[in-house]
């Protein structure tokens, strides 16, 4: 067999192997994953401790899969770690409040200005009636409900504006808001009402009036801002006690 040959062989042989993901790191997203969602839920409280150990016997997998998860929700700053004590859920503040609306004050009017005459009415219409779907449900799944056809009406606005940079910040903000939103209103167990300022939105930027839109927006984001500072205070109060990890539901299989 010529040189040529061989290669074109051990090209055909890689391109039919299928590289596989090793059963840590597949465990680790998975821990990860689950991870993030109760901890942005805040079914696992802010400032809430636990071990290496704890969070291996909890989710049933073993070391390597743990520090997977944990170095990225480390990076996410969802959790910190501390030296010779474990890890710890960070804190909420006022000042996250303070600072992740304040962005939000001028991301979604500048969204708002960029997608007036541009969204798709109907799928806005959509979307607005689900943030109002009340769930025979507990609060807590009300809540998480909520938090995700708001998330996707409030996105929908700024793809619609056309703006890469905006979407991503925008999205970033709103994953920051949706743990603010639950650890205030979840806590306090009380659904937020956000009145029909997304209905005169909607109407606006059907319409094409950016600056009326724009300005829906702006006042949207002050009221749901003063809604959640006083329930986000209210919680902290409440909470003050920190607990310890909540029960998790269990990956399937340990690592080996």
């Amino acid at each position: 067999m010529s040189v040529t040959e061989e290669r074109d062989s051990d090209r055909g042989s890689d391109a039919g192997h299928v590289l596989e993901i090793p059963s840590a790191t597949l465990k680790g997203r998975q821990a990860y994953d689950l991870l993030r969602r109760e901890i942005v839920s805040c079914r696992i409280l802010p400032g809430t401790r636990f071990t290496e150990a704890e969070l291996m016997e909890r989710l049933e997998i073993g070391k390597a899969s743990c520090r997977i998860a944990l170095q990225r929700l480390i990076q996410d700053g969802f959790v910190a770690s501390m030296p010779r004590h474990g890890y710890r859920v960070t804190p909420i503040t006022v000042k996250d409040v303070e600072e992740v609306f304040a962005l939000r004050l001028v991301l979604e009017p500048l969204a708002a200005r960029g997608a007036a005459g541009r969204v798709n009415r109907a799928h806005l219409e959509r979307l607005e009636e689900a943030c109002r779907v009340k769930l025979t449900t507990d609060v807590g799944n009300q809540i998480d409900f909520f938090l995700e056809a708001n998330r996707s009406f409030h996105m929908a606005i700024a793809e619609a504006a056309g703006n890469q940079r905006l979407c991503r910040s925008l999205s970033g903000l709103l994953d920051e808001m949706t743990r603010l939103v639950a650890l205030g209103f979840g806590v306090q167990g009380v659904r937020p009402n956000i009145a029909n300022d997304h209905v005169l939105l909607i109407e606006y930027l059907s319409a094409g009036d950016a600056a009326a839109a724009a300005e829906v927006a702006r006042r949207h984001v002050e009221t749901f801002r003063e809604m959640t500072m006083e329930k986000v205070i209210a919680s902290l109060r409440d909470s003050a006690a920190v607990v310890p990890v909540a029960p998790l539901s269990s990956l399937s299989g340990r690592e080996r």
